[in-house]
């Protein structure tokens, strides 16, 4: 979520900068149009609405599209408007960081249902049913909001009233820089992410000891396709978690390279902001052949509809 922070130190020229911009831009239309067609797909069709994954997943894609939003938007700022109102910028880090943690919770929400869909196949439409998969999304949506929410709580208890009129760098290194605001953030990606971790390693494991005993091929070949999707969960949390090298990368680059500050940081961003949300939708959304099927299906029609519609007309001149 975090936007580069070059403007602080040397601020670039305005080709740099538009370049940036525009660059930063596109690529966010790029996600936002790709995690777009599967929401759109999503509504459009109810064979999806009463499936619990396809539910789960969908809030994920809702989630990154806001996500990436405000991480552009936040990017954006910092060269077209750099002070802006307090208030403002808090309730943008506050949708920031909540869809930030967002994305590790669903995606452990999401493993629970593959094992339950495997390991208890017996229980589970009655476990998981559409009503309490939007009951998990709402816990969810809370639990990411927690760590935010405890970000302004300490704000409003140590600044003074006047301090949301004022105007700010919006980064939220500036706003909650507090040793408290410090303490909190370790603690709390600490245990979301262990929390995650650990629910994604025994949900895989158990899901692997079914696959060794499982005896029918069909059945087997179900749980083989559950075991992948756990897989592919850990790997689209490693890309989430390169968010975390943005300053890593900064403190050992930038030393060799001072005079590359700005560019190193950019490409920083690049690598781990914006990448992983590229290759996210990809890597599960176009892998499932449901998705891709009514995508396609609908799409090619459009095309096709277009193209003959018109010559049918000009026919009938």
């Amino acid at each position: 979520m975090n936007a580069t922070t070059d403007q602080l130190s040397t601020p670039d020229n305005y080709q740099e900068a538009f370049a940036k911009n525009i660059v930063i831009v596109f690529l966010g239309l790029i996600i936002i149009f790709i995690n777009g067609m599967f929401v759109f797909t999503f509504s459009r069709y109810p064979v999806f609405h009463n499936d619990p994954r396809y539910i789960l997943y969908i809030n994920l894609v809702i989630n990154d599209i806001m996500m990436i939003c405000i991480s552009v938007t936040l990017y954006v700022l910092t060269y077209a408007w750099p002070y802006v109102n307090v208030s403002f910028c808090c309730v943008l880090i506050t949708l920031g960081s909540t869809t930030y943690i967002n994305t590790p919770l669903n995606l452990a929400g999401m493993a629970i249902e593959r094992y339950i869909a495997v390991c208890k196949p017996l229980h589970h439409s009655q476990i998981c049913t559409v009503q309490r998969t939007y009951i998990l999304i709402c816990v969810i949506w809370g639990v990411g909001a927690i760590p935010a929410i405890i970000d302004i709580i300490i704000v409003i208890a140590l600044q003074p009233s006047s301090f949301f009129n004022s105007l700010t760098y919006c980064q939220p290194f500036i706003v909650f820089n507090t040793k408290y605001h410090i303490q909190k953030t370790i603690a709390t990606q600490v245990l979301y992410l262990s929390v995650v971790w650990i629910t994604l390693l025994y949900t895989y494991f158990r899901v692997l000891f079914t696959a060794k005993i499982a005896s029918s091929g069909q059945y087997q070949s179900s749980v083989k396709k559950a075991r992948n999707t756990i897989l592919l969960h850990g790997g689209q949390l490693l890309l989430c978690m390169l968010s975390y090298l943005t300053p890593v990368l900064d403190m050992l680059l930038i030393p060799f390279f001072p005079t590359h500050r700005t560019k190193i940081t950019f490409f920083n961003y690049l690598l781990t902001n914006i990448l992983p949300r590229l290759l996210s939708p990809l890597i599960y959304g176009v892998r499932d052949q449901k998705f891709v099927k009514h995508i396609k299906g609908y799409f090619f029609c459009k095309v096709l509809i277009s193209k003959v519609v018109p010559s049918s007309a000009k026919r009938q001149l």
